[in-house]
């Protein structure tokens, strides 16, 4: 099954085909970053608008790049979570398209896309692993028994980890996107100058809470004259204390679970400290660490077409709804088949 794949969740527009026999055929993602960037931060109604520019001619690109139209045999969009106008523009240029070319379509879950984008690479995981999805809007710890099956395993209770690594940016006067910004910061800092809290390790659970870090960065720079090597070695060791707590929590998931693999997915997958550590631990304790390559921790849509071929297989089929969802719990994803729709129980 061939299956074009479209991704407007936020503010990377993406355009993706996957075959089940060949695998990714093209993909093409446009960020907009440039664009953003005046405002410090993503301006809903302009990252619509900018969807609705350069879709059709990523579109356009792909198919060429894909052997055309004709070959296409589903469509999957992401349905949520998201911005609304920006998934609005994806859902409808998708369900038009699958209506005109009388192939099915589904709308997908974009946090379980990128759940299953190591899914992509050459030696991919095999079912059931524990996964970290860690990006700007989420960080929880899932133990992954199939498309459709996940036991939520922990979860941030306030900020998520890309989100405050954002935020600490902001603090360090760092422009849009702060979190590369801060890694880039951070390589140039002198560990030990500071030393920030590791949130929720010193207790028994999986949830995280990032949203103390920034303040323990602002009670620590108070007093402080902020010149360049400050804000470096506050970078440095800010940085170091997510990805310690990160290790920490998917180190206590794989031992509650058993599981011997591990997935890190999501935007903050490609930071590489994070990769570095994580890769570490995975040789000490024994456990195989699987990350998809650094263009697919980002949003894209080789995950949305992956994602869109395993739920479209498997027989799932959406109506002529057109649905943006702003807020989607995985909790509410059933394997395909077991529900209708988008894998939503109902």
């Amino acid at each position: 099954m061939r299956v074009l794949g479209l991704e407007t969740s936020c503010d990377e527009t993406a355009v993706a085909v996957y075959d089940a026999a060949a695998g990714l055929l093209a993909h093409e993602v446009y960020s907009q970053i440039e664009l953003h960037a005046a405002y410090g931060g993503v301006v809903p109604e302009l990252a619509s608008r900018d969807h609705l520019r350069k879709l059709l001619p990523l579109l356009k690109k792909v198919l060429a790049e894909s052997g055309g139209a004709a070959a296409i045999q589903g469509v999957a969009y992401t349905s949520g979570p998201g911005l609304v106008g920006a998934l609005l523009v994806g859902a409808a240029v998708a369900r038009s398209l699958a209506y005109a070319w009388r192939v099915p379509c589904t709308g997908v879950h974009h946090m379980e896309g990128h759940l299953l984008a190591p899914l992509l690479e050459p030696d991919p995981p095999q079912f059931p692993f524990v996964a970290l999805l860690v990006s700007g809007g989420h960080t929880l710890l899932a133990h992954v028994h199939g498309v459709g099956r996940y036991e939520i395993l922990g979860q941030s209770l306030d900020d998520a980890a890309g989100e405050a690594f954002d935020k600490t940016a902001k603090l360090l006067g760092l422009g849009y996107p702060g979190g590369p910004q801060l890694a880039a910061l951070a390589e140039r800092g002198r560990p030990g100058v500071f030393r920030f809290p590791r949130p929720l390790t010193e207790r028994p659970g999986l949830d995280f809470s990032f949203s103390g870090l920034k303040t323990a960065v602002v009670v620590a720079l108070r007093d402080r004259e902020l010149d360049d090597q400050t804000r470096a070695d506050a970078a440095q060791a800010f940085e170091e204390a997510v990805v310690e707590t990160l290790v920490i929590k998917c180190r206590r998931a794989l031992a509650a679970t058993d599981a011997r693999t591990l997935v890190v997915a999501g935007g903050v997958g490609a930071n590489r400290r994070l990769r570095a550590r994580m890769l570490a631990m995975g040789e000490r304790d024994g456990v195989r660490v699987v990350y998809p390559r650094v263009e697919f921790c980002t949003d894209n849509a080789a995950m949305i077409a992956l994602l869109g071929h395993l739920r479209l297989a498997a027989g799932q089929r959406d109506d002529l709804a057109i649905r943006a969802r702003a807020r989607w719990p995985m909790t509410e994803l059933v394997p395909p088949g077991a529900g209708r729709g988008s894998g939503l129980q109902l």
